[in-house]
């Protein structure tokens, strides 16, 4: 098989440094984007001592309407062909709709969705078909269900979710893999291990390390898999989506949406 490169998004922290690392352990080469200051050249650094893997750093703002061009001129420039497109930053929150400002929402759409759009279009123009390459959007198991506190966050995934499964049909004539990745909550930051670990039962057996689930979902992109969901539990909740009853399912979200208020 032909040098892998992956480019992957949100690549700093959380979900998107443990992508780049199980990318190294498989010996993909990296092209790593990132905020400006984000620590992105230190684990560059790591990777290239631990694994010997070729790193390409790019620190850019991804909400900037230009970002998404940038990042592949600078590729032209330093003759740089990925074949492997990761789509994984973006922003979530946990609040009411009216405890986050326009500027927030603004941001959080742009992230989330625009820029993986023009990305996915830009890596497109730039492939041989022809050849194996692979995309992988990063959705969530929010863009599945109506969650309360997670309105906006959970239709940007809806939409990726849409975006993904449109996107693999019209490529299927070719050589490039289109999959869906549908994580349930990661521990990906502190103040979420703190929150996560107070979960029980069920719940709590939805969540899972960063590590896991960039194992699952190369191992899911390189097979080809339509959509990867990590964990059983996790599964085992989209099947009973499938399966209860619409009215069930109000019930259950308005129980949901009852805790919340009380607490």
């Amino acid at each position: 098989m032909e040098q892998l490169t992956a480019l992957i998004t949100g690549a700093s922290e959380g979900l998107g440094k443990s992508f780049a690392i199980e990318s190294a352990k498989r010996g993909l080469n990296l092209v790593l984007v990132s905020l400006p200051n984000s620590g992105l050249e230190y684990l560059a650094n790591y990777l290239r001592v631990n694994f010997n893997t070729q790193v390409f750093c790019i620190e850019i703002d991804l909400t900037e309407s230009t970002s998404a061009s940038e990042i592949f001129e600078r590729l032209q420039v330093q003759q740089i062909d990925v074949n492997v497109l990761i789509n994984n930053a973006g922003i979530g929150n946990w609040s009411w709709f009216e405890d986050k400002n326009n500027e927030f929402y603004k941001t959080q759409i742009d992230l989330n969705i625009t820029n993986t759009v023009l990305l996915t279009r830009l890596f497109l123009k730039h492939i041989d078909k022809k050849l194996p390459n692979y995309i992988l959007n990063v959705g969530s198991l929010g863009g599945h269900f109506i969650v309360p506190k997670k309105q906006v966050y959970g239709a940007t995934k809806s939409f990726i979710g849409y975006f993904t499964r449109c996107l693999r049909l019209e490529l299927s004539g070719t050589n490039v893999r289109v999959s869906l990745l549908s994580p349930g909550g990661i521990n990906t930051k502190p103040e979420l291990l703190v929150m996560n670990n107070n979960l029980e039962g069920f719940a709590k057996a939805t969540i899972l390390e960063a590590d896991f689930v960039a194992k699952a979902a190369m191992d899911g992109m390189l097979k080809g898999k339509k959509e990867i969901i990590p964990g059983f539990a996790n599964r085992l909740l989209v099947l009973l989506d499938k399966i209860l009853p619409a009215f069930l399912k109000e019930i259950i979200i308005r129980r949901k949406l009852s805790e919340i208020l009380k607490a």
